[in-house]
């Protein structure tokens, strides 16, 4: 059984792989407070509620962003597992050309997200991941990297639009059905939903019309957000809200993990 976790500044996402089939995954939230024993216990909690023991685990693969909790997440996982975690990171030795001025500045999370992509839509695909921030990662059909966009998420706008407007309440980020809003909830849904999905349409129309040898790739949505972003554009054709797990499963194949 291998554990793949995918650890971003707001959340951390736990996936569950038998074989290369997606067993089970989980969301946390990322607290930089939590002890390793406390990171141990939720992560074991969540094996043993979907009928797995900790000592199934086999194999760890983890990209993480948010170095604060990191190596605290590693050692929970240690306790409860007994198995070394495997960091994937812009030096690991994986089938991608980071062809970028900067390479090693790259994200684990978007090296895996395209090389997810690679292997498993053999086409030229810009990826669209919605967390913290919404990352637009550009990849060609023969794995280079070419950089991308990175924006700030819909969550953290939504989070700094009510902070610093302090009559504009906290509201559930999810689609009305109009533009034009008949309550301030609804144009705060409106505002944030639209304003992403028309941004995302349009950073992607920019992308494609730069994209070498005027080719279109495939774009696809991955992250927490994207089922209800996807839906509202007009540029996204796919959404795989697991692909960074899958592309951390890949990794670990690629980097001599078995499981």
């Amino acid at each position: 059984m291998l554990l793949a976790l995918d650890v971003g500044n707001t959340e951390i996402t736990v996936g569950v792989f038998l074989g290369d089939d997606l067993e089970a995954h989980w969301r946390l939230t990322t607290n930089p407070d939590r002890t390793p024993d406390e990171w141990g216990s939720a992560i074991g909690g969540f094996l043993l509620q979907a009928g797995h023991s900790p000592n199934e685990v086999r194999a760890v693969c983890m990209a993480s962003v948010a170095p604060t909790v990191t190596q605290s997440v590693v050692e929970g996982i240690a306790l409860i597992t007994g198995r070394t975690t495997l960091l994937v990171d812009a030096r690991s030795p994986l089938p991608v050309k980071l062809d970028v001025d900067e390479p090693l500045t790259v994200g684990a999370d978007r090296i895996v997200n395209v090389l997810a992509a690679v292997e498993l839509f053999k086409a030229d695909s810009i990826v669209v991941d919605f967390g913290t921030a919404t990352t637009f990662d550009c990849v060609t059909e023969d794995a280079r990297f070419l950089g991308g966009a990175i924006m700030p998420g819909l969550r953290t706008s939504a989070d700094q639009l009510t902070r610093r407007a302090a009559k504009l309440p906290a509201t559930e980020l999810r689609a009305p059905s109009r533009v034009i809003g008949r309550r301030t909830e609804e144009c705060i849904q409106a505002g944030v939903l639209f304003g992403t999905a028309d941004a995302v349409d349009g950073i992607v129309r920019r992308i494609t019309a730069e994209w070498p040898g005027g080719k279109k790739p495939r774009v696809v949505a991955t992250g927490g957000l994207a089922a209800i972003v996807a839906p509202l554009t007009t540029t996204i054709e796919l959404t795989d809200p697991d692909l960074t797990l899958r592309g951390l499963r890949i990794a670990a194949r690629h980097l001599g993990l078995e499981w």
